[in-house]
Order: C-alpha cells, then structure tokens, then sequence
C-alpha cells in the first residue's frame, strides 16, 4: 500500500517546447502496403489502437529504432518499448537518457496534442518544433523527472493491484462453477449447420486512405488485422469468426471491420448468435486443428469444402452445439492462466 501518494496538483508546472525535451526528432519514411514484407519487427502507422502498430515487417531499408516515442499525423503518442519501424506519418521522439516511466509520462502530456490535430490539420515534425507541453518543474525551473519517473511508477502498482483484486475475485467466483463437465458428449457438424456464412466485400488495402477501422486480411499475425482504413461501405459486423482459406487460420472479431475480399484469398465469416468471446476460442481452436490438415496452396478452404468441414463440438440435452460448456471450458482455462499470472504480478508489488 502506498502510504504517501503522489498527487499532480502538489507539483509546480512549466512550458516546455517538445524539440528541446529530445536529441532525436525524425519523420519515418514512406512504405507502401504493397511493398511491406512480413516478418517480426513492429511497423508503426497512424492509428489509435495496438500502440500503433499496424503490422510486422522485415524490409532492410526502413530504418529502425529502440525504444522512442511515436507520435503520428493526428497526434496520438505512444511508448515503443522495444524495437520498430515506421513510415511516414510517424514522428519519432527519442532521447537516450530518459527512462521507461519518463517515455510513458512524456508520452500522455504529448497525447493531450491529438485535440489539436486533425485530417485538416496533421502533425508534422515542421509544427511539432512548435508545440508545447507542460511538465512538472522543480525549484530551478527543470523538468522534475524524478516526480515524473516516481509518478508513473506509483500508477502502475495501482493499476496492477487492481487487476488482482478484480481477477482474484473472478477466480472466486468461477472456481466452483466447473464440475461436471468432463460429463459433455460430443458430436460431430458441418460448418453451414451450425454458422451463418459470409463473404467479405472490402477492397485490398491499398484502395483505401488510412483511417480507423479495422482491415482484416489473410494475415496470421495481430489477429487477421493489416492495417486501419477509411472505409464507408464493405463493412463486416462484429462478433464472428475469420478463416484464412489459404492457410486455415481464424480469428475471432467482437468489432466491425472491412475484410479482405475479391478472389480466392478473400476471407470467410461465420455468424452465429451464440458465440461471444471465451466459447469462440473453444471453437477457433477446432477449427484449426482440422483446416491445418486440409487447407494448403493447392486446397483453398471456401466455398463446398468450407460449408461441409466437421467440427467435433460438445453436445447439450438437444444434440445442439453446448456453447455454455465451451464458454466455461475456456473460462477454466483462463483461470488457469491467471493463477500462474498473479504470481507474476505479486512479485512486481512486491
């Protein structure tokens, strides 16, 4: 428990122009959607979600950077704690010195610019020399980065001893809720049987400007989602479940978005009332395990062979999908995982 907490009205606040606070302020450098070649570095574009990263790249000219800041056109600031690239709607904010907790409290007064900045108005590193934040300052009249560094420190213990009362009241709760279940019979259905399936009607990616809503392709990394796009029409409803034809692999979205569409690549959804976020896992892990075996190059998995693929799904008293017991399958495996989390989380407090 914090005994003496740190308050930001005890601490007395100055103008700081953003350019002095780093010694590296570069624009990234433009990288078409076409030309990105996948691979295990983050790529940071506009957007609000994911902390900006949009995909995973590998392309050997984009430079890359460590542990900065990204600021892009509209003003939404974000803490890379690791490696990145990014293009050129990114502005990278960078100095050698700063701590983790000083990026991340740098980073949420940088962000306060985001109601400045618009599709009217973009952010760029010629404004950005302009702009100023207020920081907390100490008797000289400099930036407190003690306070700053203290602060967030303080505000993460918070946050994370939030999180353990609110899942170890969830184990409480779901601890006794799971016997029985090893009782479910199985039985085995088709695809079309039991799900609602859909095309995808959005363009490829390139023919839209960036936005924010979701871009779902044949990607197997952040979950189908290549990028964010201003789309007005071709959007996907949310809560369903992709499936790459090509190499089987699905998601599930509780969001709208605009799926890939087109040929033989396009992506597929299934649709069914009853899915929501923890059975649906039950139901992605299914399908993967029988489209790793048929889906390939050769074999796309759409069309008849995607409505007649069998899932072997527990059964309730009416031979119908028992999606409360898949629901509280993964629930237990959840559980699980949090156990072993919180041990994590009790260190870090500690």
């Amino acid at each position: 428990m914090i005994k003496d907490r740190l308050s930001l009205n005890d601490v007395e606040w100055g103008e700081f122009r953003i350019k002095d606070l780093f010694d590296v302020v570069q624009r990234g450098k433009r990288l078409k959607v076409e030309d990105r070649i996948s691979g295990d570095v983050p790529f940071v574009t506009a957007g609000m979600s994911n902390n900006g990263i949009s995909t995973f790249i590998k392309n050997q000219t984009q430079k890359e950077y460590y542990k900065a800041i990204t600021i892009d056109m509209f003003g939404n600031a974000f803490y890379q704690n690791g490696k990145f690239k990014c293009d050129d709607n990114i502005t990278v904010l960078k100095n050698k010195i700063y701590s983790k907790e000083i990026y991340l409290f740098l980073a949420s007064r940088i962000n306060i610019l985001s109601e400045k900045y618009s599709y009217g108005k973009q952010l760029r590193p010629n404004r950005l020399d302009r702009d100023i934040i207020i920081l907390p300052i100490d008797n000289n009249g400099k930036p407190n980065w003690q306070f700053m560094e203290d602060y967030i420190k303080q505000e993460q213990k918070i946050i994370a001893q939030k999180v353990i009362n609110y899942y170890e009241d969830k184990i409480i709760k779901t601890g006794f809720d799971l016997l029985g279940l090893e009782d479910a019979k199985w039985r085995s259905f088709k695809i079309k049987d039991i799900f609602d399936i859909k095309a995808v009607k959005g363009k490829t990616l390139s023919s839209y400007p960036e936005g924010a809503t979701p871009y779902v392709s044949t990607s197997s990394l952040n979950n189908g989602v290549s990028g964010y796009v201003d789309a007005k029409d071709g959007i996907s409803n949310e809560k369903c479940i992709s499936i790459d034809p090509i190499a089987g692999k699905a998601f599930y979205h509780n969001y709208n978005f605009v799926g890939r569409g087109g040929a033989g690549s396009a992506i597929n959804l299934l649709y069914n009332q009853n899915l929501d976020e923890n059975n649906s896992q039950f139901i992605l892990t299914m399908i993967e395990k029988v489209s790793r075996e048929k889906a390939s190059y050769g074999v796309a998995l759409n069309g008849e062979r995607l409505k007649n693929m069998r899932l072997t799904l527990p059964v309730d008293e009416k031979g119908e999908p028992h999606w409360d017991y898949m629901s509280k399958f993964m629930e237990k495996i959840e559980q699980e995982k949090l156990e072993k989390a919180l041990n994590y989380i009790y260190i870090y407090i500690s």
